[in-house]
């Protein structure tokens, strides 16, 4: 066993020298490039497994862990670096007397550097593996070392990114085989991180498992995607991280073109995209400052986009566009005839992504799927001293559970119509109030404090469209209203008769829910409960 006869304590050094390594990582990547450097400089390595065997296939000479521990790997590998050899060669303080006569007592020898990446359990979840792969990929030794050498930064070096791999070089390069303890503080930094995310990654798989969504202590961990340029404001900081999930959307987009996606691109794209997923039929989604301005479905996109549009045809300028389907040349073609920020689609076809290339800072994201609505997922908002944490709103209102409490029933026609204004009313800011005829939304008003002065502004937008669009009268008349709460009163329901609305579908559940029946009736307008309101803060 390679060991000094006796180890003499040494001050803390800025500086500490790589003498002895180990090495044991799942991903491969640059394991080969670092191997030979550190062979080169006349580091040993120490090593097992897999990251043992491509080094030895590269030419580069290994001890094998269990010939440096004089102990066998057990437990088919599950206990092989769970030594005093190993982890007593980490955690020496190298400036401590005891510590230094333990390590000559024991015959330990130092350890400089850990190169340590875990099992890849995030992808293995991900991956949909049954519950015992998944345990089986759960690493016990890596975070030991990780968490061992990230403590004694003092004296090692700790890596768990290939990443990192080039600063190491570049500072032993340029110290004589030595690190900075500025850098082994960044590098040990990275590491607890990288154990707290993975922990957390665990916990929150046992915790699905056990069908327990709220635990006693949550554990949230995620990647750097990238460092924002700021927040919702220049002067506010902002970074994307992502948490590891694959459902479709930002987070999984492929970014095709385009300029760097802002704060507020990333929290308006996410919003547009879970919009279109609703539907069934192609559909687009028009959004600014994380509320729909125009949603229609149709034969195609490009129909739905036309229909979307007229809705409100001054606020898509500098918007976000969704759609369901792949974007086709003939969408391109109308997408690319104004000022938009950021496209997100499935997928697209050569022709259309040739078509949008024309317009180079124009962002066009590919996701690779749709999100399925139904499925649910948390959300997070911070307030000051802690995290509200929630599942998503997936609440869906089928034909069947609808509630006639009018004299008049609605129409079959209307029923569709009121069954997409309440799916595009889920995702409005609260007080929310949608408009809609023949698939298309015609007039919304969100984020009011009072429920009457969205359904105003509703109708005021449907007759400046109409205005727009050239007609003689507003895009309201002979249209459905979709309210996600109740009416507290009868003038928020009075407002959509007068902007010429023939039937409601509202959550209910006010004390004067007989009060806007009544209005309704008196008005001819069919009315339909829900039982289920869409707040959206």
């Amino acid at each position: 066993m390679p060991a000094p006869a006796q180890y003499v304590p040494s001050p803390t050094p800025d500086r500490a020298k790589i003498g002895r390594a180990l090495i044991s990582v799942s991903d491969k990547a640059g394991l080969v490039e670092l191997g030979r450097f550190l062979a080169d400089r006349g580091v040993e390595i120490l090593s097992t497994g897999g990251s043992a065997k491509a080094l030895r296939d590269a030419g580069i000479r290994v001890v094998e862990v269990s010939d440096h521990t004089g102990f066998p790997e057990i437990m088919d590998g599950r206990v092989k670096t769970l030594q005093p050899a190993i982890h007593g060669g980490i955690l020496a303080r190298r400036t401590d007397k005891t510590h230094a006569a333990a390590m000559t007592a024991h015959k330990i020898a130092p350890i400089d550097l850990v190169v340590v990446n875990l099992y890849p359990f995030e992808a293995t979840v991900a991956r949909g593996a049954d519950v015992a792969t998944c345990v089986e990929n759960i690493d016990i030794g890596g975070p030991a070392l990780i968490r061992a050498a990230a403590k004694n930064h003092d004296f090692v070096t700790v890596v768990v990114d290939p990443a990192d791999y080039a600063a190491v070089r570049q500072e032993m390069e340029a110290n004589d085989g030595a690190t900075t303890l500025a850098l082994r503080r960044k590098l040990a930094a990275s590491a607890f991180a990288r154990t707290g995310s993975y922990d957390a990654a665990i916990a929150q798989w046992f915790g699905k498992q056990l069908g327990t969504p709220f635990p006693a202590r949550l554990a949230i961990g995620g990647s750097l995607v990238q460092t924002l340029r700021y927040g919702e404001n220049p002067h506010q900081q902002a970074a994307f991280y992502s948490d590891g999930s694959q459902r479709p959307g930002v987070a999984t987009a492929k970014v095709v073109q385009g300029k760097e996606l802002s704060y507020n691109n990333l929290a308006d794209t996410e919003a547009a995209y879970e919009a279109v997923a609703e539907f069934d039929q192609p559909a687009v989604v028009i959004v600014k400052h994380a509320n729909p301005c125009g949603v229609a479905i149709g034969p195609d996109l490009k129909t739905a986009w036309l229909r979307a549009f007229a809705c409100d045809p001054v606020s898509p300028f500098g918007g976000i566009v969704a759609m369901n389907r792949p974007l086709d040349a003939p969408l391109a073609e109308e997408l690319a005839k104004i000022f938009l920020e950021v496209i997100i689609a499935p997928e697209a076809t050569a022709e259309a992504q040739a078509i949008i290339g024309r317009k180079k800072n124009l962002r066009l994201l590919l996701a690779g799927g749709m999100p399925d609505p139904a499925q649910p997922r948390m959300t997070f908002k911070s307030i000051a001293g802690g995290i509200l944490l929630q599942t998503s709103d997936n609440g869906h209102v089928s034909r069947e559970a609808l509630k006639v409490v009018t004299k008049r029933a609605p129409t079959a026609k209307e029923l569709d119509d009121l069954l997409f204004a309440f799916r595009v009313c889920k995702h409005v800011k609260s007080n929310a109030i949608v408009y809609a005829k023949d698939g298309a939304t015609v007039g919304i008003g969100a984020g009011q404090m009072s429920r009457v002065d969205s359904s105003r502004i509703a109708a005021w937008k449907a007759e400046e469209a109409a205005k727009a669009a050239g007609l003689p009268e507003s895009l309201a008349k002979g249209s459905v209203v979709a309210s996600d709460a109740f009416f507290p009163f009868a003038d928020g329901l009075l407002a959509a008769a007068a902007a010429g609305a023939t039937a409601v579908i509202q959550p209910g559940g006010s004390m004067r829910d007989a009060e806007v029946i009544a209005a309704a009736d008196e008005k001819g307008l069919a009315m339909v409960l829900t039982g289920m309101r869409h707040f959206r803060h």
